[in-house]
């Protein structure tokens, strides 16, 4: 099957060539194994490394702009909000995670339930998540090997994503605070 540009003055023949190459690539079977199970996460990236949240956790991305700043808060604390009839604390995750930077200002807040009695807590983001599935085997090892808050996730082509666990790493900021 020859593909016809709708406007064919306007594309090259490599273009076309291109676009027929990605057809073919896209119309190939995964070389994944689908009888494995998986995990959803909501992937997202912090500075230049890649992050992710169990996508059963995470309950809404709202602007961050509904953030009300608290006066002499602790630094990993943006402010407050309120959702659904809840006052939210939103919190800095480039801080909790330790200092690392964002590419960009953070524009989202996620709202998750870090497992911790229904308490929800909202995170900052620069953009809103996109929903990637994992092994569960392999989220399983990169769990057993990880001793903190963040497991590292090493995917085929060996693209990493870093898992965060909130349950962990506010325990440990708790446990922190009073220990100080």
């Amino acid at each position: 099957m020859k593909v016809e540009p709708r406007f064919p003055e306007a594309m090259t023949e490599q273009q076309v060539e291109l676009l027929e190459r990605r057809a073919a690539r896209l119309r190939e079977k995964p070389a994944a194994n689908t009888d494995e199970a998986m995990v959803w996460v909501a992937e997202f990236p912090i500075g230049d490394e890649s992050y992710a949240l169990p996508l059963d956790g995470l309950r809404a991305a709202v602007p961050l702009k509904m953030v009300t700043p608290v006066p002499l808060s602790p630094p990993h604390v943006i402010g407050i909000l309120r959702f659904q009839g809840q006052v939210l604390t939103a919190m800095s995750l480039a801080s909790l995670l330790g200092g690392r930077g964002w590419r960009e200002d953070p524009a989202v807040l996620l709202v998750v339930d870090p497992g911790m009695g229904g308490r929800l807590v909202a995170i900052d983001c620069e953009h809103i998540p996109k929903p990637v599935p994992l092994p569960v085997s392999q989220v399983e090892a990169a769990r057993a090997r990880s001793t903190g808050a963040v497991a590292d996730v090493t995917l085929p082509g060996m693209q990493q994503i870093n898992l965060v666990d909130l349950r962990r790493l506010l325990d440990r900021r708790t446990s922190e605070k009073r220990n100080a």
